[in-house]
């Protein structure tokens, strides 16, 4: 099979092309074009797979959407974006310059595939954004690289509030990795006030044969870059220790504070992400 198309970009040095990528596929998925032939195929087949799998990646973006605006209206205006993944429609800077103003926020993207990092960069300057926002090449699961980067110094104040996103991307994080070990090192880095907002795919809330076509889908993703791990409300709450859980507590994607029209598609979408909202609590 190809691994190129009539209109895949240019590929940065190194970049993998022989297997599929999450974040090239969640791209497809969305319609962005940051993808490759491999990229596609997974991701014609996932929906072959998993129909609901294009409205539920596009109700988490919506999801994403949301949060910013809530932690911008909250008075928060510095975010952290960990496995943000390839730049694709609704990305964080663009939701924040939107809503608050440029002047405003700061943004760190981080990303530990070099199309995401590449592309990353290109957008940030092409929109001369670099001066408040700025993309970090590291493994969010080595959170110290992410903290000690020359970018994320320069651009988020430990010392203030920070919204930490984990939007879509603790499914890909597994393994030998200890996830709650994890999520405490990014909480305990930013000062008090901070928000953890994450969605994670699940089948539990689902009927039979949803919850057995995701768990397939999550057995393709095997044979990617980023293997997938299904887990649990409980896996969820378990993770937003030492946080206070902000309203509506851990729901579905359409549950989180809508603020817009859900389709029809994206509601039976549901039940197959939860999310959630925490702050860090004065001590």
């Amino acid at each position: 099979m190809s691994t190129t198309g009539e209109n895949a970009p240019a590929a940065p040095e190194g970049v993998n092309l022989e297997e599929a990528s999450s974040a090239r596929i969640y791209d497809a998925y969305l319609g962005g074009t940051t993808n490759w032939a491999v990229d596609r195929y997974f991701a014609d087949q996932a929906v072959k797979q998993f129909p609901l799998i294009k409205p539920l990646a596009m109700a988490n973006r919506r999801f994403l959407g949301r949060v910013v605006r809530a932690a911008l209206d909250h008075g928060i205006t510095q975010f952290l974006d960990l496995g943000s993944g390839v730049p694709t429609v609704g990305n964080v800077h663009e939701i924040v310059a939107n809503h608050a103003g440029a002047d405003e926020g700061r943004v760190v993207y981080v990303d530990y595939e070099p199309v995401a990092a590449a592309h990353s960069e290109h957008i940030l300057t092409e929109q001369d954004a670099l001066d408040w926002a700025g993309i970090v090449q590291a493994d969010l699961r080595d959170p110290e690289s992410v903290f000690e980067h020359e970018t994320t110094r320069r651009l988020l104040d430990p010392a203030k509030p920070v919204c930490v996103l984990l939007v879509s991307v603790l499914h890909f994080v597994g393994g030998e990795t200890d996830v709650d070990a994890l999520v405490r090192q990014y909480r305990d880095e930013f000062a008090p006030g901070s928000w953890l907002a994450l969605s994670h795919i699940c089948n539990e809330d689902s009927d039979n044969e949803g919850a057995a076509q995701i768990a397939r889908l999550a057995e393709q993703y095997k044979n990617t870059q980023n293997p997938a791990f299904l887990r649990t409300r409980a896996d969820v709450e378990q993770w937003f220790s030492g946080h206070s859980l902000l309203e509506p507590g851990i729901v579905h994607l359409a549950d989180w504070r809508p603020d817009d029209e859900i389709t029809e598609a994206e509601r039976e979408a549901g039940p197959f992400m939860w999310c959630a909202v925490g702050e860090v609590p004065a001590t």
